[in-house]
């Protein structure tokens, strides 16, 4: 007697596999750009800075032809409007590159304010710890040294650009106002600019080893760096210093 065997399937039936859900985005909530993010925010804060300190080295440089006299000065400053003068009319050049000044400014600004709030709200409870004085420092400088630069770069314009607040007026030739500007009488001028410049290089020097952590270059060369950038600092205060203390004391004339 043979008996039967009843086989089943050979395999069970294959259930289809459920496709992941499809994440769902909150209400309101975009994908964050580039300038949005943090380090966005940082590359334009770099590369602003890069140009402000561009602007200042030739600027430094222009102020010293002052020490080559008064005709030497005006020439330079001449020389600065009549740029590609007659393919462009006068002061167009020296106009853009003032307005491309500002707008770097403003950039600047724009992205240090919006990274020290998205530091604050990642943090809005204080640390226990204390942080270390070279932090607080640095955080200081940049924060005031900031604010007193602002202030003085609205006071140097109406001086010695606009001569608005210059004893020789608008009219005047450059030489003549930035010794009318620096004269021993308006000796709070001179300690005005000699505070702000003294903040211009010391947020300079923080500014610039921050551009060097964010470009990934102080790993490599750190004390290198970190003194290029001190040197940087030292070199432009003492450039931009040297002609309102010469006409301070009555060296220019």
């Amino acid at each position: 007697m043979t008996a039967t065997i009843e086989r089943g399937s050979a395999t069970a039936p294959v259930t289809p596999a459920t496709p992941p859900p499809t994440p769902v985005r909150k209400p309101g909530k975009k994908p964050t750009s580039f300038l949005g993010s943090s380090n966005g925010k940082k590359v334009v804060m770099a590369v602003t800075g890069a140009i402000m300190i561009s602007f200042l080295v030739l600027h430094m440089l222009g102020n010293l032809k002052i020490f080559a006299g008064r005709e030497s000065f005006n020439e330079y400053a001449h020389w600065l409007r009549t740029l590609l003068e007659p393919f462009v009319p006068y002061r167009t050049v020296l106009t853009l590159l003032e307005i491309g000044l500002v707008a770097a400014v403003v950039l600047h600004m724009w992205a240090a304010i919006s990274l020290a709030r998205r530091a604050h709200k990642a943090r809005p409870v204080k640390y226990v710890a204390k942080k270390s004085k070279a932090t607080g420092y640095a955080t200081h400088i940049m924060r005031w040294g900031g604010v007193t630069i602002v202030i003085f770069l609205v006071w140097h314009l109406l001086d010695l650009t606009f001569g608005v607040v210059n004893p020789k007026g608008f009219d005047s030739l450059p030489a003549d106002r930035m010794i009318a500007g620096f004269d021993p009488s308006r000796w709070w001028v001179t300690l005005f600019y000699v505070v702000a410049v003294v903040m211009v290089g010391l947020h300079l020097r923080h500014g610039v080893w921050s551009m060097f952590q964010t470009l990934g270059l102080a790993a490599k060369r750190y004390q290198v760096l970190k003194a290029a950038a001190a040197l940087l600092s030292a070199v432009l205060v003492v450039g931009f210093l040297a002609p309102p203390l010469a006409i301070m004391i009555g060296i220019v004339k």
